[in-house]
């Protein structure tokens, strides 16, 4: 079934599936999300295009998406995009593409003025469209922080005595404050106020 927002020029240019799992771990343990990512190809078919005409690009497989360097696979869809080749970018999920702002705004934006659809799981987007642009932004804020928040819990559990001795300095410093508010009353209560060091005379020249 031809979604709406596809196009004879659209179909006139390439479909490109990008593919990506962060570490090599993960291309060997989560073979189950990489093959969904492949099977990708099946939407673009339905959509129009032609199986020989639908370019995969994985070999940033085993690469983090927190950048754009290093990633060939990556700049090699960027440049093909500028270049217009591309009808469609698709990626199982905007993470797959970029967990970077800077490196999925400039995608959008490169989209956006070659005319190139924008897929992922949950649909397919035109970045010429304000909204579909507000959705993709969105995506993709939500995606760099769970990274941020990802790599947070990976340097907490690098450190298990963090928490412990972060602990133990709050309560001593609970402690030292509760010691010097109970001198106080008892000074207050007393009229016993401890001395208060001498000042230094600074002299005049």
């Amino acid at each position: 079934m031809l979604d709406i927002k596809v196009t004879s020029a659209h179909l006139e240019r390439d479909a490109y599936l990008y593919i990506r799992q962060s570490t090599a771990r993960q291309v060997i343990e989560n073979t189950e999300s990489t093959l969904r990512q492949y099977a990708l190809r099946e939407r673009a078919v339905t959509y129009g295009w032609p199986l020989e005409r639908i370019h995969v690009i994985d070999n940033d497989l085993g690469k983090s998406g927190a950048s754009a360097q290093h990633r060939d696979g990556f700049q090699l869809l960027v440049s093909e995009v500028a270049l217009g080749k591309a009808g469609i970018v698709m990626g199982l999920e905007v993470s797959r593409l970029a967990r970077n702002s800077a490196d999925w705004h400039r995608l959008i934006e490169l989209c956006a003025m070659t005319g190139t659809l924008i897929l992922d799981q949950d649909g397919t987007y035109d970045p010429t469209c304000f909204n579909n642009r507000l959705v993709l932004g969105l995506k993709v804020t939500m995606s760099e922080a769970e990274l941020h928040i990802l790599k947070a819990r990976m340097r907490g559990g690098a450190h298990p005595h963090a928490h412990w001795h972060s602990r133990i300095e709050v309560q001593a410093r609970i402690s030292r404050t509760t010691q010097s508010a109970s001198s106080f009353k008892q000074s207050f209560l007393t009229g016993h106020f401890p001395r208060a060091a001498p000042q230094d005379q600074y002299c005049s020249s």
